[in-house]
């Protein structure tokens, strides 16, 4: 089925494949990030426009998880983007950011991040994605304190569910168990906090106010460890990975208070909620976080280009820059290609409102999938701006949660049967749209997740 599908190189060299060719060849070179044995399907997306793509089969699916991982903000197949690019390869394809170097691009980027961040976070570290940006956080709190005179401040919390990457550090702080298991020590000097999960509130709670527990929790962590020996905390403002679980007003600010009190970092890691996916340019801001370090990813580029930035305040930049400096970096930080797709897809966003889309989305998610709510599988629906979650549980009394396959194959008849692609994550089905995704688009999306779940029972 579907078109032969041609791979151009360069000059006119070119090789043609089969969806089946490309299948073959995907499965025995090609290993993926989190793979599994258990799932022999592949599905070789070739092409894209707006919230729509197309795969090696010729199949067009409506594309609800935003490229698959939250981001591709301003839709698919952007000429704008592609020209901005094309430009700046054609007048400097790369050059190093380290020391006293760097790009006009990646300055004027710098520049625009620091105008745009909340609080007073003036200063921009470039990295080529999320994982790198919360590895660099890590380094740059433990190394703040150090060099001001607190060596042994290198604890970090983070919190069970919590997604913060899948390398050495930020895979550590990840709140599932998964991404540690089998690997050997992980990075030491790391706690987990649980999260603010208000459908499971009495199993984690009890009887008390989510809130007053978690803070209470948190107080007593620290006084465990002992204030003086921890560096920062890391959190989501709303817990993508964690299925959409958007916190209690009053949290927040509370744990900023706390740990303000304590002298502890607060890095929000907006990889995902940045650049409007939850209504707002970072969402840190909103919910009262008035964070010391922000990592973004994602949405700032759409996906267009690996990239991330670590925004912090002078204070903190000043201090890295002590003694021998800040002793970390990557090959690509600062791209001057990223940056340029970083700007001119800031510039789109801004010119179509796509920040004020993610509410006109959330409406459509909400009205959409409300006759899901008394679903015998259905435990929650979670929408935050341009983000849902539909957990699936195995029984609505004990809400013990549905198997990631079972929920992996609800996802490939939604995908397959609907041509809907939505994504499977621990026991909820996530949508991620682009911020271009259409209302009729949303209706669609919504409609096919309600069609497949109304065939199923137990």
């Amino acid at each position: 089925m579907g078109n032969p599908v041609t791979i151009h190189s360069s000059g006119k060299q070119t090789t043609t494949y089969s969806a089946a060719e490309l299948a073959d060849l995907d499965r025995r070179h090609l290993l993926h990030p989190m793979q599994a044995d258990s799932v022999s399907e592949r599905v070789v997306i070739v092409r894209g426009k707006g919230s729509t793509v197309w795969d090696a089969e010729g199949r067009e699916l409506i594309d609800a998880t935003g490229g698959g991982l939250w981001h591709s903000h301003v839709g698919h197949g952007r000429r704008e983007l592609a020209d901005a690019a094309a430009k700046q390869i054609a007048e400097l394809e790369y050059f190093t950011a380290y020391q006293e170097f760097s790009t006009d691009t990646t300055v004027a980027l710098a520049a625009r991040l620091a105008g745009m961040a909340p609080g007073d976070l003036n200063r921009v570290f470039f990295t080529s994605g999320g994982a790198d940006g919360v590895e660099t956080s890590i380094k740059a709190a433990r190394l703040y304190h150090g060099r001001r005179g607190e060596p042994d401040r290198t604890w970090i919390i983070s919190r069970n569910f919590g997604f913060h990457g899948g390398s050495y550090g930020a895979g550590t702080l990840t709140g599932f168990d998964a991404m540690q298991a089998g690997v050997g020590p992980n990075l030491p000097d790391v706690v987990k906090v649980s999260p603010p999960y208000l459908y499971r509130a009495s199993e984690l709670y009890g009887d008390a106010d989510p809130t007053d527990f978690l803070i209470a929790e948190l107080e007593e962590t620290i006084d465990r460890i002992g204030p003086d020996r921890i560096a920062a905390m890391v959190g989501e403002p709303v817990m993508g990975g964690g299925g959409v679980l958007t916190p209690p007003e009053d949290y927040w600010p509370r744990v900023r208070e706390v740990l303000s009190r304590h002298g502890i970092l607060l890095v929000a890691d907006e990889v995902i909620t940045a650049f409007g996916r939850t209504g707002s340019w970072f969402d840190s801001e909103t919910r009262g976080m008035d964070p010391d370090i922000v990592v973004t990813a994602k949405g700032i580029t759409s996906g267009y280009f690996s990239f991330g930035a670590v925004l912090m305040s002078d204070a903190i930049a000043e201090v890295l820059c002590q003694d021998y400096g800040f002793f970390h970096g990557y090959t690509f930080s600062g791209h001057p290609v990223g940056s340029a797709v970083a700007l001119a897809n800031l510039d789109i966003i801004e010119r179509e409102g796509l920040v004020a889309r993610s509410q006109p989305l959330a409406a459509r998610f909400r009205e959409g999938l409300a006759s899901l709510a008394d679903h015998p599988l259905v435990g929650d629906i979670r929408v935050e701006g341009a983000a849902a979650a539909v957990e699936m549980v195995l029984d609505r009394e004990t809400r013990e949660p549905m198997p990631f396959p079972e929920v992996f194959a609800l996802t490939a008849r939604i995908r397959d049967e609907k041509g809907v692609i939505v994504r499977p994550y621990a026991h909820n089905i996530i949508l991620s749209p682009p911020l271009v995704m259409s209302d009729d688009e949303a209706r669609r999306t919504t409609g096919a997740i309600v069609d497949v779940l109304g065939e199923v029972s137990r």
